[in-house]
């Protein structure tokens, strides 16, 4: 079977780029990496890209340091060179690069602002981690800071600072207070969103770049459509 390609070259949306590394403003619904569905991931994408901006001969070289949820749009940053992508991955991992995400919620939050801690425990056959308030066996703490920035006609915009890196961190977490994301049906939202993505977005993203050794921080604006659109 062809796979389905749904962002493409001539649509990526590049909003960082330099020798080492390239930053993509990904739509909801494009796989960051191949899975088991077959469709073409954005690296692929980003590799043409790549291939044909520089005509470049051959396979092109090209790293993942980090992933974004199929439904969720936003930051992802690649590699370009193999000197970049164990820095980026270390960098990831050792949680030196500062994410903000916004996240549109229908329930208002129980405070303006908070630092929430859970202990979320993944469910491999489901894909889905659940939040727990103690600890459990075989749970992992996750911490995460929100404010709510704007109060729109029916929904709250969220901006959230990741402390840790868990699986479907924001969606449990979220959850877990009541405050579902919109469109996110595996996470207590009540219907999806006809394009089948959630309104959660990696707005923003700091850290020290890998080679030149400055601060780079980098902000890509939200899906076009009338909810984000209200959020400005």
């Amino acid at each position: 079977m062809e796979k389905k390609i749904r962002s493409t070259s001539k649509n990526l949306q590049v909003i960082y780029e330099d020798n080492h590394i390239i930053a993509i403003n990904k739509r909801p619904g494009d796989i960051v990496q191949g899975d088991k569905t077959g469709d073409a991931p954005l690296s692929d994408v980003v590799k043409e890209y790549i291939k044909i901006k520089y005509d470049k001969p051959g396979n092109v070289y090209l790293g993942v340091p980090h992933r974004l949820d199929r439904p969720t749009s936003g930051i992802v940053i690649f590699a370009k060179t193999s000197k970049a992508l164990p820095r980026l991955n270390k960098l990831f991992a050792e949680k030196d690069a500062k994410k903000t995400y916004w996240a549109v919620v229908k329930q208002q939050p129980p405070k303006q602002k908070d630092l929430l801690t859970h202990y979320l425990k993944r469910n491999t056959k489901q894909n889905k981690s659940y939040g727990h308030i103690k600890e459990v066996p075989e749970s992992k703490k996750a911490i995460l800071e929100y404010s709510v920035i704007k109060k729109l006609d029916h929904y709250y915009l969220l901006e959230i600072d990741l402390h840790t890196g868990r699986h479907h961190q924001i969606r449990a977490q979220l959850n877990a207070i009541g405050c579902s994301i919109k469109g996110d049906l595996k996470y207590g939202s009540d219907r999806s969103n006809k394009d089948g993505s959630i309104h959660l977005h990696a707005r923003k993203l700091s850290f020290i770049h890998p080679i030149k050794k400055e601060t780079i921080e980098i902000v890509a604006q939200p899906p076009n459509d009338p909810i984000w659109n209200a959020c400005f």
